[in-house]
């Protein structure tokens, strides 16, 4: 890089750009998944858009490869790259809620916990992921599925305008009137098409929310699973979860003799308080579990049940079902002994349909309308363990593929190929998409992440309006 191009980026920037040599760096490239180990050239710690411009200026000067980063939580490892330039948002992080016109307007840095202790307050929420450290921008670009998506639809469909950078430099406004091909493609396109800097979302009265955790041992889990399953099928919209395997923590309510060993839990949301809850796991409840923690629980905590903090290696998958048979249960429970013991692993089962199922409009997300998804997320420490946990999660992903729809949530999984991609848009959506992407984007300068390449032989996107 040039040393004099650097010196001017610095004396411009409101935040703070680093480079290998200066303190800091090391932490400021860390990401979620360990085995993300990458050294950029630059990272440009973006306090305003002007920065963001900045710093695409200046990749686009020096020919340096973008990634960009908000939560860092790409199992991908997509928010780092190799000797090119880090795009990073983390200090753009505020959110405000606008209580009259029920949204939040956040910044593309913020993390999900930012955004709930913003609209706890109020009583509002929307969707946000399963848990606390989740980036609000690459969730909800990428769809977004989390707790309250059978209640209020997925994170996308909370989506009402957005402001984004493109690679030239140009800020965009997207929404229902104003390029709305763009506002389109942000409903799961992902970060394909420029930096996103705000999200507008729309908010949700919560008054109430309230979290079951039932613990099994994992002989009990065909039965669990079958019982939970017929207690999904016919729970209201209110009503999520996940069936899980996963090693015990050491929890106040975690007998002892269990901690550090492989069990089986069923987890249960409820956008509703305790007594409705408790009427809506007692099919579970009446199965005796070794814990059966059901409570009021404030939606910003229930949030954070589930971290896991960075530094452990990752590598995830999903496959969506159409149905779940007891042979597909049985599949999923046989697999469970083949998880890296002690570790944070979880091989969870999710139930879909509710609001999601109902999309207002069209969205690039045909994988809202499978029945259920079952999500290995390997997580361990040795390195030694990397084939062991990777050829996991591929086998579970084949298990399951007889029952599978094909499509899948692409924020769920690792680089998996060009084939997998397409799945997770549709070919129609796929098309389309390259054409958004064309009129944005044609160099494909922002491929950190699913790509959609430009179809330049197709009809370009109509040019942006400039904000």
């Amino acid at each position: 890089m040039s040393g004099t191009a650097l010196n001017r980026l610095r004396s411009e920037f409101s935040g703070r750009v680093l480079i290998p040599t200066d303190g800091g760096f090391e932490d400021a490239r860390t990401v979620f998944n360990a085995m993300a180990d990458m050294r950029p050239g630059v990272i440009a710690q973006c306090a305003t858009v002007d920065d963001v411009r900045r710093a695409l200026a200046f990749a686009r000067e020096e020919d340096l490869e973008i990634a960009v980063r908000g939560g860092g939580h790409s199992v991908a490892g997509m928010a780092l790259t190799h000797g090119g330039m880090v795009v990073d948002l983390r200090r753009m992080n505020t959110v405000d809620v606008d209580r009259r016109e029920m949204l939040a307007r956040v910044g593309g840095g913020a993390l999900m916990r930012d955004l709930d202790a913003a609209t706890a307050p109020f009583g509002l929420a929307t969707t946000g992921g399963r848990v606390s450290t989740t980036g609000v921008g690459g969730f909800t670009l990428g769809g977004g599925s989390g707790w309250l998506e059978r209640k209020f639809g997925l994170a996308c469909d909370n989506l009402l305008a957005a402001d984004m950078v493109t690679a030239g430099g140009d800020l965009v406004r997207a929404s229902a009137d104003e390029n709305p091909e763009l506002f389109w493609a942000l409903h799961g396109g992902g970060g394909n098409f420029g930096v996103v800097t705000r999200l507008d979302l729309r908010l949700h009265p919560l008054p109430e929310f309230s979290l079951g955790l039932l613990v099994f041992r994992p002989e009990a889990g065909p039965d669990v699973a079958r019982v939970w399953r017929e207690l999904m099928a016919s729970a209201p919209d209110e009503a999520d979860g996940g069936f899980f395997y996963l090693v015990a923590r050491p929890e106040p309510f975690m007998p002892e003799e269990l901690v550090g060993t492989l069990v089986c839990a069923v987890v249960l949301t409820c956008a509703g308080g305790e007594s409705m809850l408790r009427d809506l796991a007692a099919p579970v409840t009446g199965m005796r579990p070794e814990v059966g923690l059901v409570t009021d629980m404030p939606y910003p905590e229930a949030q954070k049940v589930l971290d896991e903090p960075p530094g452990y290696r990752n590598y995830w998958s999903v496959e969506h079902l159409g149905s779940l048979p007891d042979e597909a249960v049985d599949a999923f429970c046989r697999r469970a002994d083949e998880i890296v013991v002690p570790s944070p692993t979880g091989h969870i089962l999710f139930p879909f349909g509710g609001a999601m199922d109902r999309p207002r409009t069209d969205y690039p997300v045909p994988w809202r309308h499978a029945r259920w998804g079952v999500h290995p997320l390997a997580m361990w420490e040795d390195p030694e363990d990397d084939a062991r946990a990777i050829r996991w999660v591929r086998d579970v992903r084949s298990d399951m593929r007889p029952w599978a729809t094909g499509d899948v949530y692409l924020n769920f999984t690792a680089d998996e190929g060009e084939d997998r991609v397409l799945a997770g848009f549709g070919e129609r959506n796929h098309a389309r998409l390259s054409a958004v992407k064309t009129g944005f984007d044609p160099d494909n300068a922002f491929h950190r992440n699913h790509n959609i390449r430009p179809a330049r032989a197709m009809p370009a996107a109509p040019p942006p309006r400039r904000g």
